[in-house]
This record gives structure tokens, sequence and C-alpha cells, in this order.
């Protein structure tokens, strides 16, 4: 058999499992609010105040609640189960959703639709943790880990195609009522969040903590990876930003778009790849040198030559974004008791949220000041960050690897 025929058939293995196709669906429904709730917030604080700055304001109060509020939701999983909690997550991001909405078509105050919009953000439901802690337990028996990773695979191109279509959607709807964005994103969360709670069959059961176990975060291991999350997901934002102040620079708006995609094609073919391998090497190395590769292929972006060059290096500088990302979740899979799972899931969420927070930011001050090749050169500096944070902690990399092999021997 070619390794292309079996990378394949460890796709359809995964779909053979008992139940998964019907929780896969309803969180590809669930998780567009992943990738649109933030743009469809902007669209509908713009139009009603003409303020980006208003806009701007809001979205990031949103995230910084989400990244607070996160961490709780999935402790709470952990503890009374996924379908207990998602009833309660759902009804709240509808009111929120709702309520965001009338405080915004209605002429509510500045302090008002801040708190709304924030409220609306943190109160997202994290179908993208809930749906890696499923496949954890659903590939329990799977002792080589093959299915596990063809699994977290085939999530991070999900990710990657929802953040495709979900802008797309957004874009297209507020041209029919300012308020359809939000409405859209409201409507798909709630829907994957009963939908999910109803697939009891692949939920995980809730597990007792150890004696005198603690927190998720009270893992070395778990802090170090969130560390280089932080990092890593600020080179990310910052290359978004920054590819936009270059492509206006140098080229036209409508290609955008296109380089974006472009670069999470490359993610997506790099992320089907790796899951369909396996391999032979441990997981925190497979880790450390996906991590260098990202970091080494956003070196030479500051000095291309044009928008066609950038267009054409995305493709490959993507390609083992997703790989990266696959190999985190897995290495906290591995090191982290069942009992916390989804929490350190949500924990990997918040520190994504954190760093791309600061991307934006720092990435967006350097891009006014001194143009898009100097911003280019900040998110190198945001990558070879997370690089040396992962070699400084390579001993808890290695920790986390073996932590699961060590607790069975």
């Amino acid at each position: 058999m070619t390794q292309a025929a079996a990378g394949l058939r460890l796709y359809r293995d995964i779909f053979r499992i008992p139940g998964a196709r019907p929780f896969v669906g309803a969180t590809l429904v669930g998780r567009l609010p992943m990738s649109a709730l933030s743009l469809s917030t902007v669209f509908l604080i713009t139009h009603v105040t003409d303020s980006y700055a208003a806009a701007g304001a809001v979205a990031a109060g949103g995230a910084l609640c989400y990244a607070l509020v996160v961490p709780q939701v999935g402790y709470a999983v952990d503890r009374f189960g996924q379908s207990r909690v998602l009833r309660p997550v759902a009804a709240a991001f509808g009111l929120a959703g709702a309520l965001f909405v009338l405080a915004a078509r209605s002429g509510a105050p500045g302090w008002l639709l801040f708190a709304a919009g924030a409220a609306f953000g943190a109160l997202m439901p994290p179908l993208g943790a809930l749906v890696r802690a499923r496949w954890s337990h659903m590939t329990a028996a799977d002792a080589g880990g093959t299915l596990l990773r063809s699994s977290y695979s085939f999530e991070s191109v999900a990710d990657e195609l929802i953040f495709v279509i979900g802008p797309l959607l957004v874009s297209t709807l507020v041209l029919v009522h300012p308020s359809a964005g939000v409405v859209t994103v409201t409507v798909c969360g709630v829907a994957g969040c009963l939908l999910l709670a109803a697939q009891r069959r692949t939920e995980p059961p809730v597990l007792p903590r150890a004696p005198g176990g603690g927190r998720a975060m009270s893992s070395a291991g778990l802090r170090l990876v969130c560390g280089v999350y932080v990092c890593t997901a600020a080179m990310f934002a910052g290359w978004e930003l920054s590819t936009m102040a270059f492509v206006d620079t140098y080229g036209q708006p409508w290609m955008v778009g296109g380089v974006l995609a472009t670069y999470a094609v490359g993610s997506a073919a790099g992320g089907l790849w790796y899951g369909a391998r396996q391999w032979r090497s441990p997981l925190d190395r497979q880790f450390l040198l996906a991590l260098g590769a990202v970091v080494v292929g956003v070196g030479p972006l500051f000095a291309m030559p044009g928008v066609a060059a950038l267009w054409a290096f995305s493709l490959f500088s993507g390609v083992l974004v997703a790989p990266t990302v696959i190999a985190g979740y897995s290495l906290v899979r591995q090191g982290l008791p069942a009992a916390s799972l989804t929490e350190g899931m949500a924990w990997l969420s918040t520190a994504v949220g954190v760093g791309r927070a600061l991307g934006v930011l720092t990435v967006g001050v350097v891009a006014d000041a001194h143009g898009a090749r100097w911003a280019y050169a900040v998110t190198l500096a945001c990558g070879c960050a997370g690089l040396l944070v992962a070699l400084a902690g390579a001993r808890q990399l290695r920790a986390l690897a073996t932590a699961r092999f060590t607790d069975a021997a």
C-alpha cells in the first residue's frame, strides 16, 4: 500500500468511529463564530458609530473577556460534562447576541454598547477545545496515537476552512443588513452547542481528579506550550496585518484575500500531509522542528520584491503551520490527565487569543509608523521569541510527550 493510500485510510478510519460524523457536522456549524464573531462585531459597530476605533475597542474587549472566561468553561466541562455545560452556554450566547443587536439598533450609549459587545465575545462557545477533547476520548484505544493525530489534523484543516468561509459569509450578509452578521454568528453558535450536546454517544465521561490534583495550569508543560502559543499567535496575527499593509502599499486591495487564502491552503495541505503519515520521531521533536520551519518561512517576507512573489511564497511558508498547531495540541493531550484535558485545551485557546491581540497591537503600531517591511520584521521577532521559549523549555516538552507512557508503565 502506498503512503498516500495509507494516509487516506487513516482519515476514513476516524470517520468510521461510531458517532464521529454527527458531532463533526455539529461543530463545523458551531465554530463559525470562531472566524466571524470579531468581524461581524466590527461591521455592526462601524455602521452604528461610524468609528473604526469604537469597533476595535468593542472587538478587543470581547476577545479579552473571552480569554478570561473560556478556561473556566473548560474547567466546568471537565467537572460536569459537555452536555450539561453546553446548554447553558448556548442560552447565554444566544441572549448576549440578541442584547448586542438590540443595543446597537436602539442607539444605546457607548458604555452599554461596549458592555454588550464584550459579553457577546466573552460567551462565544469554545467548541474547538471540546471537539478535540471528544476526539481524544474516542481514540483512546489507539495505543500508537495515529488516529488521534489524524483527527487533530482534520480539525486543523476544518479550522482553516472555517476561517476562509466565515469572513466571506459575514461580509456578504452585512450587505443585506448590518446586523445580519451578528445574527448569523449567534444562530450558528447556539445551533452548534445544542447539536453537540445531543451527541451523548461520543461525549467524554466525567472523570474524578486524582487526589491532590490541581487545575490544568499547575502543569509546567502546559504553561510552557501556552507561552509558545502566545508568541506564535502574535506571529500569525502580525503576518496577516503585515500582509494587508504590504499589499496596500505594493498591490491592490482585492489581492489581500487571495494571499491570505493561499496561506490557508498551504496550511491545510500541510495538516492533511502531517496527519496521513506515521511518525517515528518523538512528539516534542516534531513540535520543535515544525515550529522552527514556520519561523524560518517568515524570515524572507520583509525582502519580498512585490505582491506576486509574496503570493507565491505564502503557499510554501504556510505548509507547516497546521502541523505545529496539531503537535502542540497533541503534547497537551499526552501530558495532561484526562480529567483536566478540556480545561487544558481551553487554556491554549486563551493563549492564542492573547497572542493575537498583542500581535495586532504591536505590529499595527509598527506598520503605521515604519511600513509593512518593518512590520514583517516584528512578526519574525514574535516567532523567534516563541522558538526560543520552546527550546528553553525542551525538558518540559519532553516530559509532556512521555507523561502518558510513564503513567502507563
